[in-house]
């Protein structure tokens, strides 16, 4: 069968050969309880966090390029994974946080059949998806975590090869806003949708472009992080721009609009989140 699942659409038989997303089937780099994750989802720092291999964005400065770009880590059956998911659970998992699992959606729908955790499901994205698949998996989703990368199409087609981008991923996050919002007593989320945009250098002006496009998209009161976490990293030989942290006046001019735009619910980083120390090892 050519695989058409993601918006590259490439043809590949992934029962032969691995398709765009670099893999064929459930790849896992890394699973385990992540105390990273935004406060809003894991205030005790728990994530069950769940990283699959390949990637259908390349972004040329990607951070998890170790495992977005091939087949490394561990390969799972929808059973097995769904094992994995009751074992996070039984150590102490606040939620299963699913980290880029576009590219084998149906294969981890599979799994949250065999069964539903006890724990909000994340599903943690690129936001690059097409709808067919976000619905094949939404009834098993609980929380939307996309990240909007790029409003600029000429910049994503120079940073990931897929000029597409910011039309594919407004459509996938309009879709995703659909979701009530939930909260527990604590604060934390527990349903419904959060978004991720990272600062990159040089580029504050598009930042703000996503947080226009954002502002008209999401339900009053859904949590948006803003990151200053960019650290270079990948494949930025030719991009010297990208060389750098983001500076403080930088990430201030992305957060000061953020708030002028009224998104009550914001979060951000401090200077010393973009440290290389905050990258997991791809242990399998």
């Amino acid at each position: 069968m050519k695989c058409e699942l993601c918006p590259v659409r490439c043809g590949a038989d992934r029962t032969v050969r691995a398709g765009a997303c670099g893999v064929r089937d459930l790849v896992v780099a890394k699973s385990y309880l992540h105390p990273y994750e935004e406060p809003f989802l894991s205030p005790n720092g728990r994530s069950g966090t769940v990283f699959f291999s390949g990637c259908s964005l390349r972004c040329k400065f990607c951070q998890n390029y170790e495992i977005s770009l091939a087949e490394r880590g561990r390969h799972v059956t929808p059973k097995q994974l769904s094992e994995l998911f009751l074992s996070l659970e039984e150590t102490g998992a606040e939620n299963i946080d699913l980290v880029t699992p576009d590219h084998v959606s149906p294969l981890v729908a599979e799994a949250l059949s065999l069964r539903r955790p006890n724990v909000p499901v994340v599903y943690n994205s690129g936001g690059y998806a097409l709808l067919p698949a976000l619905e094949e998996i939404e009834p098993y989703v609980d929380i939307w975590l996309p990240d909007f990368k790029f409003a600029d199409p000429a910049l994503a087609e120079k940073y990931t090869g897929r000029r597409d981008y910011s039309e594919v991923a407004r459509e996938a996050i309009s879709y995703m806003a659909k979701k009530p919002l939930r909260f527990g007593t604590d604060g934390r989320l527990l349903g419904g949708i959060a978004v991720r945009h990272l600062v990159l250098p040089s580029h504050t002006e598009d930042s703000k472009r996503v947080l226009d496009l954002l502002k008209n998209i999401l339900p009053a009161g859904a949590p948006l992080s803003l990151m200053r976490q960019y650290t270079p990293a990948g494949d930025i030989g030719d991009f010297p721009e990208l060389g750098r942290t983001v500076t403080d006046r930088e990430y201030a001019r992305a957060v000061d609009y953020a708030v002028q735009l009224g998104f009550s619910d914001l979060y951000t980083q401090e200077r010393e989140s973009a440290d290389p120390a905050f990258i997991p090892s791809w242990d399998g």
